[in-house]
This record gives C-alpha cells, sequence and structure tokens, in this order.
C-alpha cells in the first residue's frame, strides 16, 4: 500500500509498505481503509521539526521511522477487518487513528476510538467531527455558557467552533482574538466581535468592563498566550486551556490565579465514541456546518502543500484536510 513517510522537516516522500491484514488486528483493534484525514495543530511541530523525530538526536522511536502516515490523527474511513465486535466490515467511521497514521491508504487503529457517522457527510466533511467532539467534551470541565462573555484566543479551526458551541448553548457575547483577521468567519461561527490582534494587545486595551468570564486559550504550541488569557479574564472567571502542550512545564502569573479567585481547567477527551456521538447530533443541527468549516481539500501527493498551508493560516481559510480517493 501506499504511504506518506515524513523524512526530514517540512518533507513527505511516498513509499509503499505491506498491507495490513485482518491477522495484524490485536484485540479491540480495526483495519481502516482512510477515505480522509484532517490537519490537526498538534501535528504541526512535527512537520515543522519542533519535536523529535528520527532525524534528530532526541528520536523518539515509536513515532515517524516505525508508523507510515505520520503525523495524521484525525481520520475518516472504512471498517474494511476487525477484531472489535462494536464494528463491522463495512462501516463508514470517523475519529482518532490511534497511531497517528492517517496519511495512507490503510491504518490499523483502535476502535474505541472511532464511531460511525451520519452518512448525508461526505468524508472530508465529516472531519469536522473529531475536533468537534473534542470541544464538545471541554464543555463538562467549562461549565455553564448561559448568560456569559467568552473570549477566545486563536479563532483557527478549534477557536471557531468553540465560538460556535459557546453561542449555541447560551453564551450573550463571544468575542476572537487571532493575529489573522478573522472576519470573514467569525459571523458564520456564531461570534458577535472578532479582533484581528495579537492576544497581549488585545489584553493591554481591556477596561475592567469588557474583561469576560471565560477566556479559552485555543493557540497553542507557547507559553505566552496563557498567561495573557488568565491577565484578561474577570474576577472569579475561568480559563480553559485546549490542546496537547508542546513544554512540559508552563509559567503563568499565579498572582492574577491567585487575587482574581481564577479557575484553571484543561483535559483531554477520554471516553472518545460518546464525544463523536454528540458531535454527530450537533451536526445534524447544523447541517451547513460541516461546509463552512472544511475550507480546504488536497489530494494526498499534496501533503506538502496541505501541510504548509495549515502552518501559515490566513482569510478565508479553516479546516485543511486530505481526501484519499
Amino acid at each position: 500500500m501506499w504511504a506518506q513517510r515524513l523524512v526530514a522537516p517540512g518533507r513527505f516522500e511516498q513509499i509503499d509498505v505491506p498491507e495490513p491484514t485482518e491477522a495484524d488486528l490485536a484485540p479491540g483493534s480495526v483495519l481502516l481503509k482512510v477515505l480522509a484525514g484532517g490537519i490537526c495543530g498538534s501535528d504541526l511541530p512535527y512537520f515543522k521539526g519542533q519535536l523529535p523525530l528520527p532525524w534528530g538526536s532526541a528520536a523518539a522511536p515509536n513515532l515517524a521511522e516505525k508508523t507510515p502516515g505520520f503525523p495524521m490523527h484525525e481520520v475518516v474511513g472504512e471498517v474494511v477487518a476487525t477484531n472489535d465486535e462494536s464494528l463491522g466490515v463495512g462501516e463508514l467511521v470517523v475519529g482518532w487513528a490511534s497511531g497517528s497514521n492517517a496519511i495512507a491508504e490503510y491504518a490499523v487503529t483502535a476502535a474505541a476510538g472511532v464511531a460511525p457517522f451520519d452518512k448525508k457527510l461526505d468524508p472530508g466533511g465529516a472531519v469536522t467531527l473529531q475536533p468537534l467532539a473534542c470541544v464538545l467534551d471541554a464543555v463538562p470541565r467549562i461549565g455553564s455558557f448561559e448568560g456569559r462573555t467568552v473570549a477566545v484566543l486563536g479563532i483557527g479551526p478549534i477557536g471557531l467552533l468553540f465560538g460556535h458551541v459557546a453561542k449555541t448553548l447560551g453564551a450573550e457575547r463571544v468575542v476572537g482574538v487571532d493575529r489573522v483577521d478573522r472576519v470573514d468567519l467569525g459571523a458564520k461561527f456564531f461570534f458577535d466581535e472578532t479582533f484581528h490582534a495579537s492576544s497581549d494587545a488585545w489584553v493591554a486595551g481591556l477596561t475592567d468592563d469588557e474583561r469576560p468570564d471565560i477566556v479559552i486559550e485555543a493557540v497553542g504550541h507557547q507559553t505566552s498566550t496563557l498567561g495573557h488569557a488568565l491577565e484578561a479574564v474577570g474576577q472569579e472567571g475561568l480559563v480553559y486551556y485546549f490542546g496537547i502542550p508542546d513544554d512540559i512545564n508552563y509559567s503563568f502569573p499565579l498572582q492574577s490565579l491567585l487575587r482574581k479567585n481564577l479557575r484553571l481547567a484543561a483535559g483531554i477527551t477520554l471516553h472518545k465514541k460518546d464525544a463523536l456521538r454528540r458531535a454527530n447530533e450537533y451536526v445534524s443541527r447544523f447541517p451547513d456546518l460541516a461546509n463552512d468549516y472544511v475550507t480546504s481539500r488536497y489530494a494526498p501527493k499534496d501533503v506538502e502543500r496541505a501541510f504548509e498551508a495549515a502552518v501559515t493560516p490566513s482569510l478565508g481559510r479553516a479546516k485543511i484536510v486530505l481526501e484519499m480517493d
């Protein structure tokens, strides 16, 4: 089968590797024919060479050199073999490729991380369900949005979904902050206002009356924006950190956390099938959401162009997907 392999920062090569078979499936796993996959912000540090891969001295032995198709975990596929009673051959599923190995013709993955989706969605559009599942899973950790003012720092693909969900769940006002002008996409995702600014500049201009009740840090990949979120939020507010941190330790203004009686929350999606079910239900209420969200589609041969687009966000661009057929 074909697979793309990341061989250096910013450079993929297409290779041929043995095709997995039913005999390769451990209990609880399935074999997918990959139909589409989405580029997530957590994939980008590997593409840019900021996290260890085989070409560095700190090589990670279980990543790219043993995983053709790395790095891509947002997957849509057809089950072609199964060793799990919850999924049958022929089912179309969406979710997490547990080996981050979805830039390939076939991928073995844990059945617990994928679930069927509404067939009204094409495979590229169905990619929307995986990041949406992550956002919806964060809601119980954040608490009620009802009547609150919410600020989203970083209105890329994840930040846009947070805006949509916050307003849908009753937020009185939702604002977004990004160094890329998002005025074109903001209204589609229910933002009341978007600010074309860095997060520190936006925070510096806030008055006490303008401070939000909830700040969602959806920028990631740096430590400073968490501090900006804590400085921005109002008294007794909440800051939610979304995403996989690139650094083990983060420095932030503890005095702000203490003196303003703040709460700081974060987390990952543990119950993936349930989160995907809720994402399916949510999209059924908003049938245009996937079309608004997936703005760029690429073929596997153009994987480098797709990742380059993902690391250079621009006006009008939201989710980037690879479509395998």
